[in-house]
């Protein structure tokens, strides 16, 4: 190894340590060895019990939507032509590049109960959108949109369409070559893709933040209670439920490290 080499791997092992590793460790270190087990009294309180059940129950929901959308536009976008299709390639990577809190906003503006384009007739029929556990659904599912689709594009592409097109003139149906070509094809892309979209779904906070109302015991999220906790200053358990959704991201890090591999072959 050169000492220019060397010299790199330092400076980048620095910036992980200072920016990312440090930091996590902080809140590893407040939550279990400031003086009181935070994680085991953030987990007996109900309020905090019900903040997870929601992030869990609402990214449960995104993942299933994504996963079904991700794939069916996948194979529209890479096996057909029509026109628009670029334009709704970009579409889909909208949520990727507007800000969470502009999401919210949107999903207001439409979903709204008083005002919204969509949210007003359906609160006439008695269906809420917003401000309540729909709506966050509707939150976490348009900031996780695109990780899915941009997941399973790349190994269509790579995979082409023989297999299909031979299963196909042997008399295979469009469903055959769907269940028994194109899916096992791709399913470590797709189990890559819902890693990911779960890990960006339970860790939102902005889009969330507008659309629920941060009710407590109903339409609180775990990202939300941290803010309350943190602004009550009860630091401890903020810093707990900070320490389980640092744990789900390492987590869906190492199930996709895991991954790979298969999704490279």
């Amino acid at each position: 190894m050169t000492p220019r080499s060397a010299a790199r791997i330092s400076i980048v092992a620095a910036y992980m340590l200072f920016l990312v590793a440090w930091p996590l460790w902080m809140v590893i270190d407040e939550t279990f060895f400031s003086g009181e087990n935070y994680l085991a009294i953030a987990l007996s309180d109900p309020t905090l019990r019900s903040a997870i059940g929601v992030t869990l129950a609402a990214s449960a929901c995104a993942v299933v939507l994504n996963t079904v959308f991700g794939v069916g536009l996948g194979i529209l976008l890479v096996r057909y032509r029509f026109p628009g299709r670029r334009l709704l390639s970009a579409l889909t990577d909208l949520p990727a590049s507007v800000s969470p809190i502009v999401v919210g906003l949107a999903l207001l503006l439409a979903y709204g109960p008083v005002h919204g384009a969509l949210g007003a007739p359906l609160a006439e029929m008695g269906v809420r959108m917003v401000f309540s556990f729909p709506g966050i659904v509707l939150a976490v599912t348009f900031v996780s949109l695109p990780l899915v689709l941009r997941a399973v594009v790349p190994v269509l592409k790579e995979v082409g369409i023989d297999q299909e097109t031979a299963a196909q003139s042997l008399g295979a149906s469009g469903r055959q070559v769907l269940l028994r070509i194109t899916l096992p094809s791709i399913k470590w892309a797709v189990a890559y893709g819902v890693v990911l979209t779960l890990a960006r779904a339970v860790g939102e906070f902005g889009a969330v933040l507008i659309v629920s109302g941060g009710i407590v015991s109903q339409t609180e999220t775990a990202t939300i209670a941290v803010q309350r906790l943190h602004q009550g200053f009860e630091t401890g358990q903020a810093y707990a439920l900070g320490f389980l959704l640092a744990l789900v991201a390492v987590a869906a890090l190492g199930i996709v490290t895991i991954l790979r591999p298969h999704e490279r072959h």
